[in-house]
């Protein structure tokens, strides 16, 4: 097999898991009472930290009013709390709480499982390989979703 036919395969096959991925995170979202963008948000938050719903609105790409029920959602389902600034009283921080992020990750357990034994098989120069791919496609992800947004003529 060439290179060329080797990236085609890998590229033929993201789709897929994309969509796999896209449905476990909707049934999780579903058992939790929420949709699977607020899973998205508080992935945001655990990653990158407590934000006003401005700034997080910006993080995850949605308007402040879907970002507002979100927000509610998210609240009624325990997931986050919201937080005085300790710099600046006026504004209010939302941040996951240990309990969402707890209840969260017990869905995930089994494919955190399944993940370590696939990635067993691999050396770690390949694992290495693997990370800078993911990396590089998310860099190119962001990229291409900035260019789209500024884009006003994108189909």
């Amino acid at each position: 097999m060439s290179r060329r036919e080797a990236e085609e395969r890998v590229l033929a096959a993201l789709p897929g898991w994309v969509n796999a991925i896209s449905q476990l995170n909707r049934l999780i979202a579903e058992r939790m009472g929420v949709t699977a963008s607020d899973l998205d948000c508080l992935h945001v938050l655990n990653q990158q930290g407590p934000a006003t719903a401005a700034e997080l609105a910006r993080r995850v790409g949605l308007t402040p009013g879907s970002v507002s029920r979100m927000i509610d959602r998210l609240d009624a389902a325990g997931c986050i709390k919201r937080t005085n600034d300790p710099r600046d009283r006026r504004r209010v921080l939302i941040e996951p709480t240990s309990d969402g992020l707890a209840r969260i990750a017990a869905y995930y357990d089994g494919l955190t499982a399944r993940a370590h034994d696939d990635l067993a098989v691999f050396r770690k120069e390949e694992l290495d390989a693997l990370l800078q791919f993911v990396e590089r496609s998310q860099d190119s992800a962001l990229d291409e979703l900035s260019r789209l947004r500024h884009d006003q003529h994108a189909r």
